[in-house]
């Protein structure tokens, strides 16, 4: 009996379902300098063990890739590029319908909404194995007249080759004491930097202050005058590296040695070259 029910839990797991290296939110960076850590590669290119490749595909959405073949897609709108892919699991806001899709992919195994439904907040916390998805709710405001809509908004982390990820969504207040020792100790950051329809931006930078992920990438912004403005707010406590790349490896062993603002370039995914 026992060696049935073993071989029926292995069956019920994903084909590509790998152990998962334990991450307590805690950043490990090494000492060395340099920016070893950054490595272009393109869309499903092969991966090193313990290395996740994060692809800034539009506005908010991001690709994340693991080396046993996990893809999750953040604030999915439907749409990622030119390429034939499910994703394993989508996480979406809907402060506006650039954060989400009332339609996504029925074939998408995991679709994971960010907001308070019938009053009762979003609570996910869901195991593929080599990757663990999980939601901090925060709340938003509605339109012009300030009308606050609790548990509007997910802040998603994504547990993953020992790091914690985390994908801040449509933020629009900084988070309170418990939302922080939820999030834990980030190691890369994903982070509305608008400064008008999210956070503004005074509030985000002490926000991502506090947070000290070892990576912070910019999203949502409209335009070079409001990131450069970002960049300048953080440039006295983060390294900032702005490559021209779409796309990053990130893995424990080469985090940087101090904070640094990674400006990654926002494109539509397209098969690689290899």
């Amino acid at each position: 009996m026992l060696r049935l029910f073993v071989f029926l839990t292995l069956l019920a797991l994903p084909a590509h379902a790998q152990e998962r290296t334990p991450s307590h939110c805690i950043a490990l960076a090494q000492s060395a300098p340099g920016l070893e850590y950054v490595v272009p590669a393109s869309y499903g290119a092969a991966l090193a063990d313990e290395t996740v490749r994060l692809s800034y595909v539009d506005h908010s959405t991001f690709v994340l890739e693991t080396p046993g073949g996990l893809v999750a897609a953040t604030d999915f709108t439907g749409f990622l590029g030119n390429v034939p892919l499910i994703p394993d699991v989508v996480t979406m806001n809907n402060a506006h319908d650039t954060h989400w899709t009332a339609f996504p992919d029925p074939a998408i195994p995991h679709v994971l909404e960010g907001w308070a439904r019938d009053g009762v907040l979003a609570d996910h916390y869901l195991d593929l194995g080599e990757m663990l998805v999980r939601n901090v709710p925060t709340d938003t405001r509605g339109g012009y007249s300030g009308t606050v809509r609790v548990g509007g908004n997910s802040i998603f982390v994504f547990e993953v080759a020992g790091l914690c990820i985390g994908h801040l969504g449509h933020l629009h207040h900084e988070p309170d004491a418990a939302q922080y020792a939820a999030l834990g100790r980030m190691d890369v950051v994903m982070a509305p930097v608008d400064g008008s329809m999210t956070l503004d931006q005074p509030s985000m930078i002490r926000v991502l202050k506090r947070l000290r992920a070892s990576i912070v990438i910019p999203m949502h912004w409209f335009g070079g005058y409001t990131l450069d403005q970002f960049l300048i707010g953080m440039e006295d406590a983060f390294h900032i590296v702005r490559s021209g790349d779409t796309s990053l490896e990130v893995s424990l062993r080469n985090l940087p040695s101090e904070p640094t603002i990674m400006v990654l370039e926002p494109a539509w995914l397209r098969p690689g070259d290899d």
